[in-house]
Order: structure tokens, then sequence, then C-alpha cells
């Protein structure tokens, strides 16, 4: 991996951008685009998925009906010249015109026995398949995409509504966790590993309690967004999750018995917390409220993990591309934070100062107006992923469809290089001993 020196680096980390998108400039200097392809059908992509290997260069981007017409299912895409990608596959769910409303949300990649898969999320509120919470697909043969096949379905009866966002986790037990939200309730975590062997009936083997929030129903209790990591100082699996009340941090070690590490609530400005990820060492976290004008905080962690306090409430500092809009999704790759942000697009921020974070980089990659039929401040950039191993950075925009970019300076991350461990939201799943270690 091609890497600056870090004092370099540190210094290009810690430069603010301070000149704001324009119809004239779109972007920082120090991003370029490296290929763009639109997809189609207004407000119709959804999450992205890179996976991770130079030798498989596959994006996967969710592809829903969020306001009009459009595909439910899943789009494939080539990534071997990152300048030109291709769509080599638009899987679609039988009878589209019998679902209405959303379709395929978020999607994950996993490797298992030497064989890649792809779990695509599906969130129906109603109507046909609302208790389709994710299909599955063994995508070992790309880039022929006649060798993808579907291998399973996984259905929640019980809870109508489907799966509006996963995680896949390797567990230091060594077993392939999918996390799922689901409409009410718990998290739902399946084996993976049982739900390609046939077992799907057998694969929900743990759940992840939401705390009762006072003033709550718990029957209306739910996360919105999940994560895993392996804190390799404690040797715990962890799990973070923002939803009702707040943010919440899980040991879930013995996955027959997670337990309360952390609540973040009752903090000023937070009813729902959305996107909630630590940095690597599990110190700092990112959290995300999606509401207009919303920012994103940062909060220091410490005084939990020392024993001091179980519930923290107040950030240590925020970070907003523009005040009047909000952000939907980000990737932590310490110190950088890359952010989806709607109708501010790719940014980039530090935390090499998580007291002061400051903006790296950006690029806009939809300058049209704002959607008036649902929160008008939400359209573009609606997914981010990041390559570890060569620093590619990708978009899935809800119109213009998908982005590669490269920033100066970054040509790869390992959290080693910046005194960190080496944990991310990519998996190690070669490593015989932890998921992210």
């Amino acid at each position: 991996m091609k890497t600056l020196p870090l004092l370099v680096v540190a210094l290009l980390c810690t430069t603010p951008i301070f000149a704001q998108q324009s119809p004239l400039q779109r972007g920082s200097d120090n991003i370029s685009v490296e290929g763009h392809i639109p997809l189609g059908a207004r407000m119709s992509v959804t999450d992205i998925e890179l996976e991770q290997e130079l030798s498989r260069p596959y994006a996967y981007i969710g592809r829903a009906s969020i306001l009009e017409e459009g595909p439910k299912g899943m789009d494939i895409i080539d990534l071997s010249d990152p300048a030109n990608p291709e769509v080599i596959l638009r899987w679609r769910l039988a009878d589209q015109e019998l679902h209405m409303n959303r379709g395929g949300m978020d999607v994950k990649y996993f490797k298992w026995e030497g064989r890649y898969y792809v779990v695509q999320s599906f969130e129906f509120p109603q109507g046909p398949d609302n208790d389709l919470g994710a299909v599955v697909f063994d995508v070992t043969g790309l880039p022929d995409p006649a060798k993808v096949k579907e291998v399973t379905r996984i259905k929640i009866p019980d809870h109508p509504g489907g799966f509006h966002n996963i995680f896949i986790y390797k567990h230091s037990n060594g077993r392939p966790l999918l996390l799922t939200t689901v409409r009410t309730g718990k998290a739902h975590v399946y084996d993976l590993g049982l739900v390609v062997e046939g077992k799907v009936d057998e694969s929900l083997i743990a759940e992840v309690p939401v705390p009762e929030v006072p003033g709550r129903s718990s029957r209306r209790t739910s996360y919105h967004d999940l994560y895993a990591a392996f804190h390799p100082d404690t040797g715990e699996d962890r799990f973070y999750g923002g939803g009702t009340g707040g943010y919440y941090v899980y040991d879930i070690s013995d996955l027959d018995n997670p337990e309360l590490r952390i609540s973040l609530t009752n903090i000023s400005g937070v009813d729902w917390g959305h996107t909630f990820t630590p940095s690597p060492d599990g110190r700092y976290a990112v959290a995300e409220a999606e509401y207009q004008y919303a920012p994103l905080r940062i909060f220091d962690l410490k005084p939990a993990l020392d024993g001091e306090t179980t519930t923290i409430r107040n950030p240590i500092s925020a970070w907003t591309a523009n005040w009047k809009n909000l952000v939907h999704n980000h990737e932590v790759r310490w110190p950088y934070v890359f952010v989806s942000g709607y109708l501010d697009g790719l940014q980039v921020f530090s935390l090499m100062d998580p007291l002061n974070p400051v903006t790296v980089g950006y690029y806009d990659t939809y300058v049209g107006p704002p959607t008036n039929e649902w929160i008008a401040v939400i359209n573009g950039a609606f997914g981010v992923d990041v390559r570890n191993e060569d620093g590619l950075i990708v978009i899935s925009d809800m119109t213009t469809g998908f982005w590669t970019f490269r920033m100066d300076g970054f040509s790869g991350w390992n959290g080693e290089d910046w005194g960190m461990p080496d944990i991310s939201s990519v998996q190690k799943w070669d490593n015989p001993q932890h998921g992210s270690h």
C-alpha cells in the first residue's frame, strides 16, 4: 500500500477547506472525479458496498422506489477500470409493478469458506414481500453475471416491513454475522454460515435489545443503524446502534447475553439516533441524527470506558458541511470521516483534533433542486464507501448515480499507520483471528 509519510499526511489532514460548492466549483482541488455513470430514475439509488480485494473490483448498489416508480433490486458494477465503471448486472424482484414503495435498501458482502456472497436488504412497509428482509446472492463467479445466483431469502413474518439497515461482522468466534434492524423491537443477529448452508430457519441466533426510554412504549422502539467491531484492548466484540432515544454500545462477545456498556441519551437535539460509528480504538464516536440542521456530533466515550459513568450526554464537538442541510451516512477511516451528505455530496473531514473537526475535501454529486415531496433537503449523495487497499472512494447518489473519486495524499488506509488498531467497517475474512483485527 502506498502511503505518504505520516507527518505529510497529518499536515494535509488538518488543513481546513474553507471554500464551498458552487455551480462553478463543485469540488475542492484535492478531490478528483475518476468515474461516473448515471443509473436512471430520480431518487431510485440507495446504499452502496465496495468489495475490498483489488482482484475483485465490484460494487453493489441497492435500487428502490423512493418517490416515484423506480426499480426494486440491486445493480452490480465492475470497477476494473475505475475511470470507466460498467453496470454488469441489474437484478430485479419479480412483479415490479406490484411493489409500490421502497425496495432494495442497504447492501453488504461477505466471504465464507472460499466463496463470496452479497446480502441485499429490502424494505416494503406494505403489499407484496412486506415480510422480505433480504436476498442473499453467491457472487463468486463474477465478472460473469450469469454466474450470480440467488442463494436464499430471509423473511420476517413476525416483523413486517423488512430490514432498513444491515451490517455484516466477523465475530471473534469466527462466524459471519448479519446484524439487522426491524421496524419495531430488537436488532436481529443471523449466522450467515447457517444461511448459506440452507439453514435459514435456524440462523436467527441472537437479538440485541433497545434499552427502555422513559416516556416511550417499548413496542415502538427500534434501531435505525448498526455497526460492530472487535476491541483488542479488552477482547470484546462491541455493537453500536443508533435508534430510539439516542445511541447504545453493547458487549456482544457472548451473543446469548448482550451486555449494555454505554448509553448516549438525553442529548440536546437528539430524540432518535441514526448512524453511529466509533474510532478504531473505540474511544471516539461519530453520531448522526437525520433531521434538517442536525450536525454530526462527536462524542468522547473514554469516561464510560474507564468506568466513571455508563451514560454520556454531551458531545465534545460537531461538524456540518452546510448548517441548512443534513448528512445521510459516513465511513470512518481515522482520522478521516468520509460523508455522503445528500445535497452536499461527498464530504471529507478530519478528526485529527477531535475537538476541532475540519473539512479537508468535498465534491457535489448533485446540483439539482431538493425534493419537495419528502423532507425538503433530501436528494443527492446517499451512500459512501472506501476501499482500504488503494483509497478508492465511491458514492451512490439517489438521482445522479454512481461516482468514483480519489483524494490527494490518500492512497490507502491502515489504522496502524495512525497509531490505531487496523479496524474499520471492513472485515478481514481471511484472518483466522478476529473479523476486523
